[in-house]
């Protein structure tokens, strides 16, 4: 933080630097001390406030707390008397419906009806009774295959497994097999039913027995809540219970609500039934979920109420009811428990900014005035080195005074002069400098290739005395030969780059020239990609060139070609009559193209936009040109291509001296 800090104060303006200085150290002091007395009123207020409004609040939610567990205990004891009830009324319907299969049993057996006829005889019966609402009766096989079901009739329900995941149907199966004569068991599962639209599980009773002959497990099943009597009574207590906690008001607008852990409101004043689990206050914080993470404790957020254009702090207090999985919210908008305190804090705040606000007014003209007095000058000397940056040495800071200001102004007259003076001996210098450093280089990559390339010219010499010209390898062996020899002049032509050596130049055709140039430059790794396509001129006069040279210049110009095209491209390779005695070769491709920037550049000696390049290619070709009295041009356009046109004189031109 404080590097940037820095950062942020040495890029701003001379005067701006003054007020970011100087006015912190007059509002500093003004905020420090408003806010110190400002906070002590108004937590003196605060204070006094708030343990008799929570205490408020905690008290509504043990009251609401102390309803619901009184209701609960209520009906605990009322809902287990009725569900001995209902295990008595499913033991008389299994009862019921065991004594239907076993009398059709008895007519089978009895040689009155097939077997078939007397399984159907027992489904239809057991189908005609229903238990509560949409309670059952079912037969299945110790295996899990419904023999007699109102809707699945035929399906295997192995492992079909409840709400909590639980094989029910394997427990009811296994255990009715292992059961007793005229046992009657029972099970409890949650179950949801999609047919029946159920939105979640409820408690379901069944009741089965086992009629060992046909392997039939038969049962009955409903839900609890459907077999309950008096459940009007039921809604009825339970609606005045909601009743009597709406009817709770905490200061003017506050109530009580409550909630169970997915965020459904069960008890609400408006809202009731609506699911608020990814409610947000005004700041974008999810706070019901945070009440139902932590169950109990205190919140306060930022509300704003339906009508109400700013948001409110609101306060709550927050309890958890185990039994039901719900949790009681007392809550309040705090403003109207601390008004007094809010009101005080309003006035500290707005004296507050009114104070600050004038002294910074007063502050920031002092401030600019005395800037104005350091800042003309600078502006003036910053104009002037503007204008030297265009090149302009002939102006001059006009010095005014003896302080720092017209000391530096002196100083930079002075480095002015000295500059105009060794500007041209820098560009001498640099010239000279270049001149050295390609010296160097050419020593040293003649003292490391030319050793090598002698060694293997010897032995190419050797093997091309030992085959004949007939042989097979003999043309390898040549060109082994001749490129090795092509380098050793190279690497001579680079050594005598200051010499300014002069070309051995001889009539030769260049279409014959170019010809093997491009099948030599077909298998460099940088044209693998490259379509390669020749235009010959058919009657081209021979060119008056030295053949070696010619060809480092085409090799280099058709490489660097390629190397602008690494994805592939096209290159044309052209030859064509030019004018004043002239003839041109020209190498046009389809690459990146090069920057209109570099153009002039590229001819320099050591620079290069390849990241392993030397520098020496452009500038050793344009010198060979040169020298054979000839011209280069390039014509490129960034994202086009490049056309590179080469003239060279005809046979009768001489090469210059």
């Amino acid at each position: 933080m404080e590097p940037f800090f820095f950062k942020f104060i040495s890029n701003l303006k001379l005067r701006w630097k003054m007020l970011a200085v100087v006015l912190p150290l007059v509002l500093v002091p003004i905020l420090v001390v408003g806010g110190v007395v400002g906070y002590i009123a108004y937590d003196r207020a605060y204070r006094g406030i708030t343990q008799t409004s929570k205490d408020d609040l905690d008290h509504m939610a043990h009251f609401t707390i102390d309803l619901l567990d009184s209701h609960h205990q209520q009906f605990q004891v009322y809902q287990q008397d009725k569900k001995e009830t209902i295990r008595q009324e499913l033991h008389a319907l299994v009862d019921l419906a065991y004594s239907f299969v076993e009398a059709q049993h008895n007519l089978y057996t009895e040689g009155k009806v097939d077997l078939a006829t007397a399984r159907r005889e027992a489904g239809k019966a057991l189908k005609k009774v229903s238990v509560g609402e949409t309670g059952y009766l079912f037969a299945m096989t110790g295996q899990g295959d419904l023999e007699v079901h109102i809707a699945r009739e035929g399906e295997n329900i192995w492992d079909e497994t409840d709400e909590a995941g639980r094989y029910f149907i394997r427990a009811m199966a296994k255990a009715a097999v292992r059961s007793q004569p005229n046992e009657v068991l029972y099970i409890v599962y949650p179950w949801r039913n999609e047919a029946l639209g159920d939105e979640r599980a409820r408690q379901k009773m069944a009741a089965y027995r086992y009629f060992p002959e046909w392997d039939w497990v038969i049962a009955a099943s409903g839900y609890l809540e459907e077999t309950y009597e008096n459940r009007d009574y039921e809604r009825r207590a339970f609606a005045d219970l909601k009743d009597k906690i709406k009817s709770k008001r905490v200061g003017r607008t506050g109530y009580i609500y409550c909630m169970d852990s997915d965020g459904n409101l069960t008890v609400h004043p408006d809202e009731e039934g609506a699911n608020i689990y990814g409610s947000v206050d005004f700041s974008g914080h999810p706070f019901i979920r945070e009440m139902i993470q932590k169950k109990t404790g205190w919140i306060r957020y930022p509300w704003r109420n339906i009508g109400e254009e700013q948001p409110r702090m609101k306060i709550v207090r927050y309890r958890y009811y185990e039994p039901w999985d719900w949790i009681v919210a007392v809550g309040s908008n705090e403003n109207e428990f601390y008004r007094e305190a809010t009101l005080l804090k309003t006035q500290i705040v707005q004296s507050l900014v009114v104070i600050v606000f004038f002294v910074g007014l007063v502050a920031t003209f002092m401030v600019s005035l005395a800037s104005r007095v350091l800042t003309e000058p600078i502006h003036h000397m910053i104009a002037v080195i503007r204008r030297v940056r265009k090149g302009r040495f002939d102006e001059r800071m006009d010095v005014a005074g003896n302080d720092e200001l017209g000391e530096l102004a002196g100083a930079f007259n002075r480095m002015i002069e000295i500059i105009q003076r060794n500007q041209e001996m820098e560009a001498n210098l640099a010239q000279q400098g270049k001149m050295a450093s390609l010296g160097v280089l050419s020593s040293g990559v003649a003292h490391e290739i030319n050793n090598p390339l002698g060694v293997i010219l010897g032995y190419a010499g050797y093997l091309e005395g030992k085959l004949g010209a007939d042989d097979p390898h003999y043309k390898y062996v040549h060109e082994i030969k001749r490129e090795s020899k092509r380098c050793k002049k190279i690497v001579q032509d680079l050594l005598n780059y200051a010499r300014t050596p002069k070309p051995e130049v001889a009539p030769t055709d260049l279409n014959d020239l170019l010809a093997q140039i491009v099948d030599f430059a077909a298998n460099h790794t940088d044209m693998h990609n490259v379509n390669v396509t020749r235009e010959f001129a058919a009657d081209l006069p021979p060119a008056l060139i030295d053949g070696d040279q010619i060809r480092q210049v085409a090799i280099n110009l058709i490489l660097n070609a390629g190397a602008a095209m690494p994805e592939g491209g096209d290159l044309v390779v052209r030859t064509a009559r030019g004018g004043a005695g002239q003839v041109e070769m020209s190498f046009a491709d389809t690459g990146g193209g090069i920057p209109q920037e570099y153009i002039e550049k590229i001819f320099e000696p050591f620079f290069t936009t390849r990241a392993k390049g030397t520098g020496l290619g452009l500038a050793i070709t344009r010198q060979i040109i040169e020298q054979h009295q000839g011209g280069i041009d390039i014509d490129s356009e960034t994202g086009k291509g490049t056309v590179v046109t080469v003239h060279l004189p005809v046979s009768g031109q001489e090469g210059s001296e």
